[in-house]
């Protein structure tokens, strides 16, 4: 899965931010800057999350095809990676 460059990151969290308070739907207590920043932090740290299910559901599925090479890796990693956010409490 390709990343999202630090770049894009911060240009999507001005485009959310901005938005969100042209449309009235949040009145900012805090410079928009501060906001961006704020959202710039969680959707990295999100992005990193999604990063580590995806290595896990890799090397997983990789070791189940090992033992049982009938087995489609993409649909297996797929489902490992989707079990593993459940139980994080994660949605992808």
């Amino acid at each position: 899965m390709p990343t999202l460059r630090e770049a894009q990151i911060d240009s999507l969290a001005n485009h959310l931010v901005s938005g969100l308070v042209a449309l009235g739907a949040i009145k900012p207590t805090r410079e928009v800057r501060e906001l961006v920043a704020c959202v710039v932090e969680l959707m990295s740290a999100n992005f990193e999350e999604e990063a580590r299910f995806e290595d896990e559901a890799e090397r997983m599925a990789e070791q189940q095809v090992r033992l049982n090479s009938s087995l489609d890796v993409t649909r297996l990693r797929t489902m490992i990676k989707q079990r593993l956010a459940d139980k994080k409490g994660f949605t992808l």
